[in-house]
């Protein structure tokens, strides 16, 4: 297994298990992407093609954006750490290009870490008794990054069912039970906002390979996952019910009196303060310190509950983008989200099951993004940038370097179909 692809596996398999184990991985694909810049600079930044340009100018916009505005909010050097990191993961990009994982390691990765944090999330709510399985990162965090490792094993199952393998039922059972785990370790959080993405992801994979896929397969990863899910609704001590209900009661509270003590009624009284801040300051932002001094003058004034004092962002990804960075903010948030979706969709009737698997996988990533993104800032936390710029790294260019391998190959027959007809005459 060369060096690329022992990153990817390391990546996939601890982001959730060890402390900063989302790190691991990426930092050392930083470290062969810097050996490979300095060793042969000109390969490297020959290698993106114009169809990679937008990804990488989505990343590169984002990053330096962040920068210049933290510079000029006079905001904490500590909050220089999201842009570096997502700059980062751009020659990080440019090394998948060149030297693409191998598709077990990546899989096969995904699969492990699905397996492994499911079942400790497990283990932590029904043994331990906790009231939310969150590992060593932020509940929410975990529980969302839980849920997208779930649904990127079931991208997965393109690529088994294209093996031509022994082991190729082996691949697709373990793809399925890493996904349903995966989902597992997201209920077992209690994190309510990835949940309600799922239905979208769902009709993204049916979409990808309903026609693909044998119905033997579908109605088992169905039937799985329904059971599972319908399972733990059920058992009393998974605490997921209450969640649910929890939810429904917060919200009725604060249409109905404001109440700003539960945690959907924070959300919606954060959410509130955030528009009003970007009502009076559109364009600009007033950056994470302006954000904090703001919040507090308007609970001196009376004009919002006191409950939300503690928190440091509006617990949605892209008000916190427009309030502390103004509409260059947004804008650069939404094309770092979009722009990939986009790309990424376009690949998804590709007659390359591989091919195709990577674009679903692609997909789903972004698009669960901007699902937690509706109610937590996932990239106030370190393993929310991470799992997101390093896995835009890694599928982008594992795609592209497939894409570019189909298309040699597709010349190569076309040249030896001239040459024998040729030969022939």
């Amino acid at each position: 297994m060369n060096p690329v692809s022992v990153c990817v596996f390391l990546f996939g398999m601890l982001s959730l298990i060890v402390p900063s184990g989302y790190s691991i991985g990426p930092a050392l694909l930083v470290m062969l992407s810097s050996y490979r810049l300095l060793q042969a600079p000109r390969e490297l930044m020959s290698l993106p093609a114009r169809a990679d340009y937008p990804v990488i100018g989505a990343m590169l916009a984002f990053g330096i954006l962040l920068l210049v505005s933290i510079a000029l909010q006079g905001d904490h050097w500590r909050t220089t750490s999201v842009p570096l990191r997502l700059l980062l993961a751009v020659p990080v990009l440019l090394v998948m290009l060149r030297f693409p994982p191998s598709l077990k390691a990546l899989w096969g990765g995904l699969i492990i870490g699905s397996v492994l944090t499911g079942s400790w999330a497990m283990w932590q709510k029904l043994v331990w008794g906790v009231h939310r399985a969150s590992g060593y990162t932020n509940t929410i965090n975990f529980g969302d990054i839980c849920m997208l490792m779930g649904l990127m094993c079931l991208a997965g199952l393109g690529w088994a069912v294209s093996l031509k393998s022994a082991s190729r039922q082996l691949w697709i059972l373990a793809l399925l039970v890493g996904g349903t785990l995966g989902i597992i370790g997201s209920l077992m959080s209690g994190t309510r906002g990835g949940w309600i993405g799922f239905p979208f992801a769902a009709w993204v994979l049916y979409r990808s390979y309903g026609e693909v896929v044998s119905r033997r397969v579908l109605q088992l990863g169905v039937v799985i996952c329904v059971a599972v899910i319908a399972l733990m609704v059920m058992v009393p001590a998974t605490g997921i019910q209450q969640r649910v209900e929890a939810g429904v009661s917060d919200v009725t509270g604060y249409v109905e009196d404001r109440n700003a003590g539960t945690s959907a009624g924070a959300r919606l009284e954060m959410w509130r303060g955030a528009s009003i801040m970007i009502m009076d300051q559109p364009w600009l932002g007033r950056g994470e310190s302006g954000y904090a001094t703001t919040r507090d003058e308007m609970i001196s004034a009376g004009e919002l509950s006191r409950h939300v004092q503690e928190y440091t962002h509006p617990h949605n990804e892209f008000l916190d983008a427009w309030v502390k960075r103004g509409v260059p903010g947004l804008l650069a948030l939404l094309a770092l989200y979009l722009v990939p979706l986009r790309l990424f969709y376009r690949r998804l009737d590709s007659d390359d099951l591989t091919l195709r698997s990577l674009a679903v996988a692609g997909v789903l990533l972004p698009l669960t993004f901007i699902d937690f993104g509706m109610t937590w800032v996932m990239f106030s936390q370190a393993s929310g940038v991470m799992v997101y710029a390093y896995w835009l790294a890694i599928l982008w260019g594992t795609m592209r370097a497939r894409e570019r391998g189909l298309a040699r190959d597709a010349v190569s027959l076309e040249t030896s179909a001239v040459a024998s007809e040729a030969s022939g005459r």
